[in-house]
């Protein structure tokens, strides 16, 4: 916060020939505190108080100027602002915290990499799953060509207790076996969907 001027060229001219009037009924205190403030070589600095006390005395001797014809040409003078010293618990908390965020921010980015995926021979265990899929797909296939013959065989011996001619035989049992495949297809393609995660 400011609390001083920087004063220019005028308020040293204008105080200079104040102070050197004969007959001036000035303090010894304000005219010891201008002299040595009119005596520093470079930046001068003018405290509020002073300033006060000058004001005060140019009103009451009823001087032919004012204090703000002496500042015309200075400036308020700012002080560095000095950053206060971070507390060295909350820099370590800091830190800790940094680093948590950047590791959960990594976890997230590399939770779908796999690193037994990245390895272009694969392991035992990709071998092996592979080999279950492919069993698997086999015994379906299997069991549903086992399904469709099994089938037709049942209604080509079942449909003789109904009819005599051979061609009335198969054209019943073919019947039968598109019937029981195309169920047994449907039940294939939805478990199949069910592996894959589709709906």
């Amino acid at each position: 916060m400011t609390s001083a001027f920087v004063v220019g060229d005028q308020f040293r001219k204008k105080v200079s020939d104040l102070l050197e009037q004969p007959d001036l009924s000035l303090s010894e205190e304000l005219r010891t505190q201008l002299g040595d403030l009119l005596e520093k070589k470079g930046q001068i600095i003018l405290p509020f108080s002073l300033a006060r006390k000058l004001k005060q005395y140019l009103q009451d001797e009823g001087h032919p100027f004012y204090l703000y014809e002496l500042l015309e040409d200075s400036s308020l003078h700012l002080p560095e602002f000095v950053k206060p010293p971070r507390n060295p618990e909350l820099v370590a908390r800091l830190e800790i915290i940094k680093a948590r965020l950047a590791n959960e921010e990594y976890n997230k980015m590399t939770r779908n990499v796999n690193n037994q995926d990245m390895n272009r021979n694969g392991t035992l265990a990709d071998f092996g799953q592979q080999v279950r899929s492919a069993k698997a797909v086999m015994v379906t296939v299997f069991n549903f060509l086992v399904t469709i013959i099994a089938t037709f065989a049942c209604s080509y011996i079942g449909s003789q207790y109904l009819f005599t001619e051979t061609t009335a035989r198969v054209i019943s049992a073919v019947i039968a076996t598109s019937v029981v495949g195309l169920a047994e297809l449907y039940v294939l393609v939805r478990t199949m969907e069910g592996e894959f995660g589709e709906p």
